[in-house]
């Protein structure tokens, strides 16, 4: 069954902390406080569009839910809830701040029912996290997590790679550390420079560089590719394109990109390729074939044919053809000089 989400956008609503990054009415594009009233309505509406059944799930993203005063988490709780126990909804999630969860907060959740919560932590690199204004270090995440874990609790990560202060050893650092947490899954989100926030400030000043959208390919690719083989969920690469965000008065410079995920996808096919054809000991002499997934085909083919023109001028490869006739999704037959090879990302951490 499809998973259907029904988000709720509560932006800074409870949050006491601002990073320097943050600008969540612009990321989200609502301006107002949500109400349990709206929160019902909302949820009302979503339920009125669907046609089909449905795994459905009410997701409060932005803000800090956890930071909300007991009374008010009640009352926006409350809709969801009653909605649960009616089995109109087979979920709910709230996202927060790792500072803001303690055995008490999430006891309470899970008593309205909640069954996941995201935290955003951007990075587990304490210099990282002070250079952004957290306001947190990595040890309130770790414990964060544990007592969300020992709730029975769904917990996911949110990351930020590019922030101030971060390098491939602080981003490697972050990754093994978030290995070892084993949340359930991650969200990827590279730094963009938004507009009104104190990030946009250090870029005006020329005290900020952004990643390249290159090196956030780069940087998100390895991230994905590192939790994956290590069983954890990357559900998310890349802020989801919206018409404010795609507007050039809300992100002032950073990697974003609307195609940002699959982007990504595409550079770890390149990866698996490359390597390919840097350790099978000679190059393609006739035609070089790659089977694939249906569902894959753009991605190995790379926007704008960007993977096959780069295989083809670097290995000085003849015909390349694609062909979508593979049967699991991420892997790749290479029939080439008579022979064929499988390839999987796996091979990648050998390499």
């Amino acid at each position: 069954m499809k998973h259907y989400i029904i988000p709720i956008f509560i932006p800074h609503y409870g949050c006491h902390h601002r990073c320097i990054f943050c600008n969540q009415r612009k990321i989200t594009g609502v301006e107002t406080s949500v109400t349990a009233e709206e929160v019902g309505k909302i949820i009302a509406i979503h339920l009125a569009r669907l046609t089909l059944p449905r795994y459905v799930e009410v997701a409060f993203y932005g803000g800090s839910f956890t930071a909300l005063s007991p009374a008010v988490q009640r009352a926006l709780l409350q809709p969801a809830s009653e909605a649960l126990r009616n089995g109109r909804i087979q979920a709910i999630r709230v996202s927060t701040r790792p500072d803001c969860i303690s055995l008490e907060i999430v006891d309470n959740l899970v008593r309205f029912g909640v069954s996941t919560i995201e935290l955003g932590v951007q990075s587990l690199d304490d210099a990282v996290l002070a250079a952004a204004a957290r306001g947190h270090d990595a040890a309130a995440v770790v414990k964060a997590v544990q007592i969300i874990k020992a709730a029975g609790v769904t917990c996911g990560l949110q990351l930020m790679p590019g922030l101030p202060g971060e390098d491939w050893p602080s981003l490697l650092r972050t990754a093994v550390a978030v290995g070892r947490l084993s949340p359930s899954f991650v969200r990827i989100y590279p730094a963009v420079v938004i507009t009104d926030t104190d990030l946009a400030a250090l870029y005006r000043r020329g005290q900020y560089t952004p990643l390249t959208l290159d090196e956030a390919v780069r940087r998100s690719a390895f991230l994905k590719l590192y939790f994956e083989s290590r069983n954890i969920q990357v559900v998310r690469v890349g802020l989801q394109a919206t018409e404010e965000l795609s507007s050039t008065d809300t992100v002032l410079a950073g990697p974003f990109h609307p195609a940002f995920g699959e982007m990504v996808e595409s550079r770890l096919f390149y990866y698996m390729l490359v390597s390919f054809l840097e350790t099978c000991g000679k190059y393609p002499s006739d035609t070089f074939v790659i089977h694939h997934h249906p569902r894959d085909h753009s991605k190995v083919r790379g926007i704008a044919r960007t993977n096959i023109t780069l295989l083809r001028n670097r290995y000085r490869l003849g015909r390349i053809v694609l062909r979508a006739d593979g049967y699991i999704p991420g892997e790749l037959i290479i029939e080439t000089n008579q022979k064929r090879y499988l390839l999987n990302k796996l091979m990648l951490l050998n390499t």
